[in-house]
């Protein structure tokens, strides 16, 4: 059970954390563009934060789902629509079995992600990952963006219930991604070749705005904007490439190199963004301002930090108990053994009464069991008198009750007193 592609998108594919420790045998890391929009779709949804989603630009697909399951969105704003319902972003949704889910071309943002609970759509891992690979042609959905027609089985068969389903949902995250604004700051973390860039062109770098332009994709956004000055060139014997490293050709302008970037360069790098401001820039549509503002790698760390304190909130948060979120049959099973237990213990508790003469007298209340009916003991009749007594004749007095024999007297009916009596006659 899965979903089927009615319309790709304009580049769809499956992503997820990235695919570490190949990089010194040239294999990029890929991954999600937008970590932070990926790791809050896997939350609202409960799954594992690395587990694969679907990640599109610009355009979103079509699918129509095979089996009941709970999704959620995340990122750019696509207008997304289930059987032709708007739906929320940035909250758990439930879809049935036949329901049709679609994206429209983006109105915010560029990158948008959609997470199916129960662990995502169903992929092979290659080299201990999922993501994929799109010039090496594997890795995720066959080693590359989605087609029509397309089957993508989901990890687990059917999701009918996810607990709390009501405080799967937040407030979007406009704040942080700044989406009303046309400039955003960027923070970075200056060097490693920060050196072979002259005073004045370090300047140019922190000072002045740049523009995105639409040279833009999974392997890196080009800028552009003035020169940024070297002192003899930015040719450099190649070494790594980072998440985010900011190289500066020849012509002075800089490139920022993303999920599918190359492992190794030569061109000098003036700087790094931190890791809490990629999802920032990578969703800036061709045109907008960016400006770089410079941060200490102590700096750079404790953004890093705090952002991870905040996913540890809204994981909490979304798991707050909910009254629309509450399954009356899951609940029911959940109190029948509470119930159950509660019983079996009123039954095996002891009092400091005696608990067998107190029920004779008036019946054992915490026994849940039916009693037997007990035939009521029978008195003979007195002489004369086959009926009760009328109204106002005169009853008995306490004298003529009969009393307990005194301790240790012989009842005459018992066989010790019947052998006395003999002996008594014999004599």
């Amino acid at each position: 059970m899965g979903f089927v592609v009615k319309k790709p998108g304009v580049i769809t594919t499956v992503q997820d954390g990235g695919r570490f420790g190949y990089q010194g045998s040239g294999f990029s890391t890929n991954g999600v563009m937008d970590r932070r929009a990926y790791r809050i779709a896997n939350l609202l949804v409960e799954n594992d934060p690395n587990d694969p989603v679907l990640e599109f630009a610009l355009a979103g697909p079509t699918v129509r789902f095979t089996t009941n399951t709970i999704f959620a969105i995340t990122g750019g704003d696509f207008s997304p629509t289930l059987d032709g319902q708007p739906v929320p972003a940035y909250a758990a949704i439930m879809a049935r079995r036949g329901s049709i889910l679609r994206f429209k071309a983006s109105r915010i943002g560029c990158y948008g992600y959609l997470a199916i609970a129960g662990g995502g759509v169903q992929v092979p891992k290659v080299m201990g990952s999922r993501s994929t690979n799109l010039k090496c042609e594997f890795g995720g959905w066959r080693g590359g963006p989605l087609s029509p027609g397309d089957y993508l089985p989901f990890s687990t068969k059917s999701m009918d219930f996810l607990p709390n389903l009501g405080s799967h949902r937040i407030d979007g995250d406009d704040e942080f991604y700044q989406f009303d604004r046309s400039e955003i700051t960027v923070r970075v973390v200056p060097g490693p070749q920060e050196d072979m860039f002259t005073d004045r062109g370090v300047e140019t770098f922190y000072s002045q705005p740049f523009t995105v332009t639409p040279k833009c994709d999974r392997m890196g956004y080009r800028l552009d904007g003035p020169e940024i000055e070297t002192k003899s060139g930015s040719d450099i014997i190649s070494d790594g490439i980072a998440f985010g490293a900011v190289q500066v050709p020849s012509h002075g302008r800089p490139i920022i190199m993303l999920a599918d970037r190359q492992t190794t360069g030569g061109y000098a790098k003036i700087g790094t963004v931190a890791t809490v401001d990629i999802p920032r820039l990578v969703q800036r549509a061709p045109g907008s301002k960016v400006r770089f503002q410079p941060v200490s790698v102590q700096e750079a760390q404790r953004l890093l930090r705090e952002e991870a304190q905040l996913f540890e909130q809204l994981a909490l948060k979304v798991r707050r108990p909910s009254a629309d979120g509450i399954s009356p049959r899951r609940t029911a099973r959940r109190l029948a053994p509470i119930l159950e237990e509660q019983a079996r213990r009123c039954q095996a508790d002891t009092l400091w009464i005696n608990r067998a003469s107190r029920a004779e007298r008036v019946g054992n209340r915490n026994d849940l069991k039916p009693r037997p009916s007990e035939p009521k003991a029978s008195h003979p009749p007195t002489t004369g008198q086959t009926h009760p007594p009328k109204p106002g004749a005169q009853r008995p007095s306490a004298a003529d009750a009969p009393h307990p024999p005194e301790s240790g007297a012989q009842h005459p009916s018992t066989p010790t007193a019947r052998a006395n009596e003999t002996r008594e006659e014999t004599a």
